[in-house]
């Protein structure tokens, strides 16, 4: 068995590359790496593609990505939410890409990349904006949209416990889109409140399988983008 653990978030996030795509965690604040993304500030890749369901909040975490002048193209379903302010004025200046994509969309895209599918039909975006430049058949009644599947060179998720082999559980909703970005990634990084030993966690409630972990580094107290924002913190 291959023991995963890395010391810290820099050295787990430290040979991503310029131009790479990467699958962040999180639905709004609940399970954002931010330790883990802030290594990614940090460490300066740039040109970087990211897929989230947001844009992030504040000046910290996803946004403090974006800002930093890092993040090429976002591949997301909400770019404005009520905190969000580097985005959108990015945006608007034509100096960041956007793909938008419904959320179950952007989700079973993620899903069928996990799982080896090239593309898929879905009723979603017949006859909308989304449509443009994507392939339109029909079957039975209704006319349907094909969308291809996600895949990246990494994923940066957050778990609540994970042991050495990579073995991961989540904290109740925190878990979102993280299952199925860690099927989805060549390399999958997870960070988590505690490492345990090896048997501690049950089998039967893993939810991810260390097959599809990379590397896993603890950070003891996980800072909140919520609390973050709300002292006015900006990063770095």
């Amino acid at each position: 068995m291959i023991d995963k653990q890395i010391e810290s978030a820099q050295e787990a996030v430290a040979d991503i590359p310029d131009g790479a795509t990467i699958l962040i965690g999180g639905f709004g604040e609940a399970g954002s790496p931010i330790e883990l993304i802030h290594a990614l500030i940090d460490q300066g890749a740039k040109d970087l593609t990211v897929v989230n369901n947001n844009t992030g909040s504040g000046e910290v975490g996803l946004a403090a990505l974006i800002q930093s002048g890092r993040v090429s193209k976002m591949i997301c379903s909400y770019p404005r939410t009520a905190n969000s302010t580097v985005f959108p004025e990015l945006y608007k200046s034509g100096r960041i890409e956007l793909e938008l994509v419904p959320q179950v969309t952007l989700a079973e895209r993620i899903r069928a990349g996990g799982a080896g599918i090239p593309a898929f039909y879905t009723r979603t975006s017949v006859d909308t904006p989304l449509e443009d430049g994507k392939e339109r058949r029909r079957f039975g009644d209704h006319d349907y949209v094909m969308e291809k599947g996600l895949v990246a060179e990494f994923a940066l998720i957050k778990g609540r416990a994970a042991d050495r082999y990579g073995n991961v559980v989540y904290n109740k909703t925190a878990r979102n889109f993280a299952p199925i970005m860690a099927t989805a990634a060549e390399t999958t990084i997870v960070q988590v409140t505690r490492i345990v030993s090896a048997g501690e966690l049950d089998p039967e409630v893993v939810v991810t399988p260390g097959i599809f972990v990379t590397r896993v580094v603890e950070v003891p107290n996980p800072a909140l983008e919520s609390a973050l924002v709300a002292q006015g913190v900006r990063y770095p």
